[in-house]
């Protein structure tokens, strides 16, 4: 026994080196999708000070209000990873998720041995059992399926749930003495506290106690099911309590799905087919499915239903027989652990990482039963050689899955590859080519990020997440109109995601639309005070207007969220005192705001610190001008144009007012001319008046009937209404008189391509 025992030892070391080995390539890995939420863009991991709150405050878990919920051990170990990495250094957070699956698997090795104990006695085969136990461990350490949750911070929901679910099972299977003192409980406690599947443990704990732990004879019948609930009676009142206490601390704006209960359910016992799969060739290994839910009873449908009804046959037949009850309980274990992604709707019908709980039973299963059937053809005199053989291909099979799971790594190193490898395998997901344009975008790839967006409209046509980045990319390609166009979309789409509102603003404040961009971040702060980009943007949009108050007021607010985030603090410890810059920023802001007296003064005391600013003059002239004074309006558009000849916007202005002045002092009206009204076309379209930017482009051309620019302008102002056919035929009309408008060109381009995808 002793011999056994060091090589026990030394099994242990292997397996510990193999899964380090495994995982060597993870621990800088970056942080993927809903990591941006609840961990990169979440103010509240980054401060210590805020332990407490997360067991009282679901709004802490994530920034998104869909997607708080009360899972305050991860929001906790998150922030000790932010401490210890003095920020978001993927070491840190990856090692200490590394550190509790490795925990899961010793627990997972103690409850395995005591399992297959209490199926074979030790007496009978000791040495055996625990061979069985470290393949299964081994199986599931190295089993490529695992990798998304290992590499995915936030998922460590799961492996914490698994964890307090294996360990709270290993405590009461191997230590009976200690059952009364409830101590098996507090893993159990820490699992349900940081995810809500742990919930199953009180049914597998039954199951446990009625397998192994009860008489072997099935006729006692409802006294042996009786006993096994009064012992399982402490782990239900705890599960009770702390379900109770989710459902009342998980905010009311929690939304996990919005699919179909019915579609969402008869989809699940084919997602569980494709889940025992996986165990075996996990080749669709995938971190976004394209799998759509099932609108009812299919061929793939029954033929899950079909497996589900095998597998509980085969868990009742291999329950009435010792040896084979560690299949049992290992099935129902699958199926069990299952239970609760399968029946709460979700926002997926599958994720790779719900099967990292219900494969810790599928591995004892699959394991046991190999052993079983190894052992009934090893007799005689090839014993020996069989087991030898038996071994060999084990470890030939866990050296792949290992180099599975390092290959998998490698996929979840980046964003690009990890949203690459989606999209190659899953080719119609809307979600996944979407994430993929962004990573295109991000390295300033835009044309493709563009043609990847617009792949996924076919998929996903209605999705306000994806107007907001088909805003964004055509802003960075310098389109104005399509890119406003989108983001007004994703606003309509979804009037209260403060996202829209937020991306908006910020391309407003770029295009230097200050005032409109000042209303669409307020709007942003409002639906989501925990949005610190909002919240900081909005707070230099005042400074850039004027408002340091409000600046100021608004930055000591953000710092009593996040007392780090440094533009707050820039704003509070920097000079009161407004660049010229900054004050003609403000004038424009007030001028736009009809303040056309504090739009003078600002742009007055910008002159006082720049003498030769001549965009404070135009903005002076175009004040006088509003108020229909037009020569203090000529006057100083006229100082503009001395300091810059050059300056368009003083030029069409001073034409414009003397034309004005002209027209006030004389009862004909003043002829305009076909390029005046297409200067006021372009300045209705910017303005967001399209109708009368439309109106105005067709004065130019009843005045020059050839004029392609004017037909690009209604182009334009068609496609911001919606009016497609409208906006084809003179996009259209436009290239046939100008073959080398590429303006024009691109905006037939977007009709064309908005009319196909039936955009409103």
């Amino acid at each position: 026994m002793s011999s056994f025992r060091s090589r026990q030892v030394s099994f242990a070391a292997v397996l510990l080196l193999a899964v380090c080995a495994a995982y060597a390539n993870h621990f800088h890995n970056s942080f993927h999708f809903d990591d941006a939420h609840t961990v990169v863009d979440n103010p509240y991991i980054r401060s210590l000070r805020n332990l407490p709150r997360f067991f009282t405050d679901a709004t802490t878990f994530s920034v998104l209000p869909a997607n708080r919920t009360y899972r305050p051990m991860v929001s906790a170990s998150l922030a000790l990873d932010y401490a210890l990495g003095h920020g978001y250094t993927p070491f840190w957070f990856h090692l200490s998720t590394f550190i509790v699956f490795l925990l899961q698997l010793a627990a997972m090795y103690a409850l395995f041995v005591a399992i297959l104990n209490a199926a074979r006695p030790p007496g009978e085969a000791s040495n055996a059992n625990r061979c069985v136990a470290f393949l299964a461990v081994a199986w599931y350490g190295l089993h490529p399926a695992m990798a998304e949750t290992v590499n995915y911070v936030i998922q460590r929901g799961d492996i914490f749930c698994s964890f307090g679910v294996v360990a709270a099972l290993a405590v009461y299977a191997r230590f009976p003495a200690l059952r009364r003192t409830g101590l098996y409980l507090l893993p159990f406690a820490f699992g349900l506290l940081s995810k809500p599947p742990a919930a199953v443990f009180p049914l597998l704990l039954f199951l446990y106690i009625v397998l192994f732990e009860q008489p072997a004879d099935w006729q006692k019948g409802m006294s042996r099911f009786l006993g096994a609930a009064l012992s399982s009676l402490p782990s239900i009142v705890v599960c009770i309590a702390l379900m109770v206490l989710q459902s009342a601390l998980t905010p009311k704006t929690y939304t996990p799905s919005i699919l179909s209960a019915y579609s969402y359910i008869v989809t699940q016992p084919y997602v569980l087919l494709r889940y025992f799969g996986s165990l075996f060739l996990p080749i669709h290994l995938n971190v976004d499915t394209d799998l759509q839910p099932f609108p009812s009873i299919n061929a793939l449908a029954l033929l899950g239903f079909l497996f589900v009804a095998l597998l509980l046959a085969a868990a009742w037949f291999s329950a009435r027989r010792r040896t084979l009850r560690p299949v049992s309980f290992g099935l129902l274990w699958f199926l069990i652990a299952s239970l609760p992604t399968s029946l709460y709707r979700l926002s997926e019908v599958e994720n790779d990482h719900r099967m990292f709980l219900p494969f810790v039973g599928l591995v004892l299963a699959v394991a046991w039963a190999a052993f079983l059937a190894v052992d009934k053809l090893a007799a005689g005199p090839k014993r020996k050689p069989t087991f030898r053989a038996a071994a060999s291909v084990a470890v030939l099979l866990l050296l792949l899955y290992a180099w599975g799971t390092h290959n998998r790594n490698k996929v979840w190193s980046t964003d690009e590859s990890l949203w690459l490898d989606d999209v190659e395998k899953c080719p119609h997901n809307g979600r996944g080519l979407m994430n993929y344009g962004l990573t295109l975008m991000a390295r300033g790839a835009y044309p493709d990020a563009l043609d990847s967006f617009q792949r996924a409209l076919l998929y996903t046509p209605n999705y306000p997440t994806l107007e907001i980045n088909l805003g964004v990319v055509y802003g960075a390609m310098n389109l104005p109109a399509q890119a406003e166009l989108h983001y007004r979309r994703a606003i309509a789409l979804a009037p209260a995601d403060d996202e829209a509102h937020y991306y908006f603003g910020r391309w407003l404040y770029q295009t230097g639309s200050i005032a409109e961009a000042v209303e669409q971040l307020q709007t942003a702060v409002q639906l989501n005070p925990s949005r610190l980009p909002a919240r900081d943007l909005l707070a230099t949009a005042y400074l850039s207007v004027g408002d340091a108050a409000r600046a100021r007021s608004l930055a000591a607010q953000t710092l009593r969220i996040e007392s780090g985030d440094s533009s707050a603090k820039a704003i509070l410890t920097g000079p009161t005192a407004q660049s010229a810059d900054q004050l003609i920023n403000a004038s424009l802001f007030q001028y736009r705001s009809g303040n056309y007296a504090a739009c003078i003064a600002s742009a007055k005391q910008a002159l006082a610190l720049n003498p030769k600013s001549a965009l404070a003059y135009n903005n002076i002239g175009a004040a006088y001008a509003a108020m229909r004074q037009w020569d203090l309006a000529i006057q100083n558009e006229q100082a503009a144009l001395r300091i810059d000849s050059g300056l368009e916007i003083a030029k069409n202005n001073l034409a414009l007012y003397v034309r004005e002045k002209a027209g006030a002092a004389s009862p004909q009206p003043a002829t305009l001319t076909a390029e005046d009204w297409l200067n006021a076309s372009l300045r209705d379209n910017q303005a967001g008046q399209y109708r009368k930017s439309i109106e105005d482009a067709q004065a130019a051309l009843r005045l020059r009937p050839n004029y392609a620019e004017a037909y690009n302008n209604m182009a334009a102002s068609y496609s911001s209404i919606g009016k497609w056919d409208q906006a084809i035929a003179a996009a259209q009309k436009a290239v046939a008189l100008k073959p080398d408008f590429q303006l024009a060109k691109n905006n037939l381009a977007w009709a064309l391509s908005q009319k196909k995808l039936g955009a409103r």
